[in-house]
């Protein structure tokens, strides 16, 4: 298998990537190509998905990508009518428009070889919905629609799609985004059922189940990994 992991220089994208480095042909993309360059992978696309992705493309075609993991996201957090109409898109871009993008080049090749994963990692807060970040809530709420759309149109084909929605996760993005919060990180523990942060390791440890044949029944499901935080306090 043909292995693409977007945001692989850090975080979850980098702990999928190093999971999945000798489950298959491993390529990678993201900003940071001394981080990239580090991997042990077959090959990267450095390129910034909110901007120009038609190298990222080219690259994903050329190389018949079959399991695609959306992993690259970006955050906003502040009241919905101060937030800068160029951040909307530039998140947009990232979170939504482009992995859609992504599955559009990948899928032909799926469809002729009848077999793919495509995995998406979004947030309990596209489930949940989460105050103040009202648009990162509604790219991953996005999603969660495309996945299911798409686990229906793709099913003959033998290609499944689905969605991980972590909760928090001790990354620099989960940490920078409690920072830009109105809470405490002890008061967001307080909040959690098991009281601690996802380990990026769990997360990536799901991506690699979901892509083998044990899951092939596992379609158009949006998976919460959130040590509770969906079912309440």
């Amino acid at each position: 298998m043909n292995i693409l992991v977007t945001g692989a220089s850090k975080g979850i994208g980098k702990a999928i990537a190093e999971e999945l480095q000798d489950t298959g042909n491993l390529f990678v993309t993201g900003r940071n190509i001394e981080a990239l360059e580090s991997l042990n992978s077959k090959g990267f696309c450095a390129c910034n998905l909110a901007e120009d992705i038609s190298e990222l493309i080219t690259f994903i075609k050329k190389n018949k990508i079959d399991v695609l993991i959306n992993n690259a996201g970006e955050y906003i957090y502040g009241a919905i009518d101060s937030v800068d109409f160029d951040k909307i898109n530039h998140l947009y871009n990232t979170n939504l428009i482009a992995p859609t993008k992504l599955i559009a080049a990948a899928v032909t090749n799926m469809k002729e070889k009848k077999w793919g994963r495509i995995i998406n990692i979004g947030s309990i807060s596209g489930v949940m919905g989460e105050a103040h970040a009202g648009i990162y809530s509604a790219s991953k709420a996005g999603l969660l629609g495309l996945t299911k759309a798409l686990a229906l149109e793709l099913a003959e084909f033998n290609i499944t799609v689905n969605t991980i929605n972590p909760g928090w996760v001790e990354t620099g993005l989960g940490m920078n985004s409690i920072e830009e919060s109105d809470f405490s990180k002890e008061e967001i523990i307080e909040c959690i059922p098991q009281r601690r942060f996802v380990k990026p390791e769990e997360v990536a440890k799901l991506v690699k189940y979901l892509i083998t044949e044990d899951a092939k029944g596992i379609t158009g499901q949006g998976i919460n990994i959130c040590a509770g935080l969906s079912v309440g306090i």
